[in-house]
């Protein structure tokens, strides 16, 4: 029953995650390789906080030049 609830709490708040690797490693797997080093620093680097926090800005960033200038 343990095991049930595990999977369901990290199935409810990685889903979107899963989703993008799994679409994302169909498609290419360097994009893949590149998620897995951002978030491996992110969470072994004494600066991972500060790390996560630039590199959200700067994919939040990007994401908004490209909805405005119409390019996907």
């Amino acid at each position: 029953m343990l095991g049930l609830r595990h999977g369901a709490y990290c199935f409810g708040c990685c889903w979107a995650l899963m989703a993008l690797l799994f679409v994302g490693g169909v498609m290419n797997m360097l994009w893949i390789v590149a998620l897995t080093l951002l978030i491996l620093v992110e969470k072994v680097a004494p600066f991972g906080r500060q790390f996560a926090a630039v590199a959200g800005t700067v994919l939040i960033a990007t994401g908004a030049w490209l909805l405005s200038t119409g390019l996907s």
